[in-house]
């Protein structure tokens, strides 16, 4: 039996691969915070995080570097397995 696809080394050499691009969040366009990492990444919300163009609960390719996108840990999370990219919501109310 195989252990789990991402903590393999194909798996966080896409990671890394992606993460060395720099680029800013595909669904909310602004900078990542490239610089938290370790344990600290997975608590805070303006990390980075591997996302799937294609989610892998609708088929999308865990390994495939045309599927993957740099996100916020909090976008990537809002976003789910939806297709759609919407920005995310933020409070609108006027008082």
């Amino acid at each position: 039996m195989a252990g789990n696809p991402r903590n393999g080394r194909r798996y966080r050499t896409l990671c890394e691969q992606q993460r060395a691009l720099r680029l800013p969040c595909w669904l909310c366009g602004h900078d990542i915070r490239y610089d938290i990492t370790g344990p600290d990444a997975g608590k805070h919300p303006w990390a980075f995080t591997l996302d799937h163009l294609i989610p892998l609960s609708r088929g999308g390719d865990l390994l495939d570097p045309a599927n993957a996108r740099s996100a916020h840990r909090r976008c990537n999370s809002a976003r789910g397995n939806r297709t759609t990219t919407r920005p995310l919501e933020r409070s609108s109310r006027r008082w």
